[in-house]
């Protein structure tokens, strides 16, 4: 009997040193698996439902080829506590990765982006088909939002419309935004850099900032020279201070942009004499808003223009222009840079 208890012990003994044997593999293996990158080079993209559980999220992301072993993964999450962390989106990985990586990277939530540039110097009925193209909502909500006066006032504008205030720049976002979170961070951006320049306002500018972006808007359309604008800059507030009108051709495009809803490509003689509040060359001072969006260095030079004598400027071939103090000189550069005269 008392042989029996003995072996009995013994058996007792070696099935719990069995137990803690195989928990000891079983913690060293799911550490091993933890540390060990995994995967082919190439991006494998996984899409987490809302509200899936972590036996799902393991098998799915065993089956796109992120993690070699599903059950290790699952029971990883477990013992990290993420499987209550899970944030819900689209994932890309590339390359071989740990598991704890891609598991810190879910807890995260730091999904997939995708990258959208808009240039300078584009209408919202230009921006709004590039945001499309980049999959960032449909055009013509987007261009219906940007036109709102409701929106406008939701985005913090004293404006009727996001014309000129869809600031360009590069933008990323996860998949399948929402239009106004890409227009309200589309203008967030184009007061980041407003404030900016401002910061650098010249002394006796007193343009409002609707003012400020009407203007940038014109010098961005004006001339793609960076060291021309502020020169430009110049030539408009000393035509502003004389209350001399602007003759500014793109507002005599954006006029007849607005009347037939497309530019031909041609100013016409009855284009610049129609009677038009964004027609500088009938209205005098600025015309009621932006005619586009002004990168960086137009709103600077709106705020920051080099000092000058001058009163009008010509396009001269390569995109530069000549500049005069008055009609007689201005006139010269006419013939020599459009007519070909000497």
């Amino acid at each position: 009997m008392k042989r029996l208890a003995i072996m009995a012990v013994v058996l007792l003994a070696l099935a719990g040193l069995a137990v803690l044997g195989g928990l000891f593999w079983w913690n060293s293996s799911l550490e091993q698996f933890a540390r060990t990158p995994y995967g082919s080079p190439e991006e494998k993209t996984v899409e987490i439902p809302s509200g899936a559980g972590m036996k799902q999220v393991a098998r799915l992301f065993a089956g796109a080829g992120v993690v070699g072993d599903e059950t290790r993964f699952y029971w990883l999450a477990r013992r990290l506590g993420i499987d209550r962390r899970i944030k819900a989106g689209e994932y890309g990985f590339s390359g071989p990765i740990a598991p704890e990586k891609v598991l810190e990277q879910i807890a995260q939530g730091r999904v997939k982006l995708y990258s959208c540039t808009i240039p300078e110097g584009l209408r919202a009925d230009e921006v709004a088909p590039l945001l499309e193209q980049c999959g960032f909502g449909k055009a013509s909500e987007l261009l219906a939002l940007a036109r709102d006066a409701d929106f406008a006032k939701k985005a913090g504008l004293k404006a009727d419309s996001l014309e000129g205030y869809l600031y360009p720049d590069t933008y990323s976002f996860p998949k399948n935004p929402k239009a106004g979170q890409v227009l309200l961070k589309m203008v967030s951006r184009y007061n980041e850099e407003y404030r900016k320049a401002d910061a650098l306002r010249q002394k006796g500018i007193g343009l409002d900032p609707h003012e400020t972006a009407t203007l940038a808007s014109i010098i961005e359309k004006e001339t793609g020279d960076p060291q021309e604008r502020p020169r430009i800059s110049c030539v408009f507030h000393n035509r502003l201070k004389k209350k001399m009108k602007l003759e500014t051709d793109p507002t005599v495009i954006y006029a007849k942009i607005l009347r037939y809803g497309s530019f031909d490509g041609n100013i016409k003689r009855d284009d610049l004499e129609y009677f038009h509040p964004y027609n500088t060359y009938r209205v005098k001072g600025l015309p009621p808003g932006p005619i586009a969006s002004a990168g960086a260095a137009a709103l600077q030079a709106a705020l920051d223009p080099i000092e000058c004598d001058d009163l009008f400027f010509v396009a001269c071939g390569g995109g530069t222009h000549k500049f005069c103090p008055d009609y007689t000189c201005h006139q010269r550069w006419v013939d020599i840079c459009q007519r070909g005269r000497k």
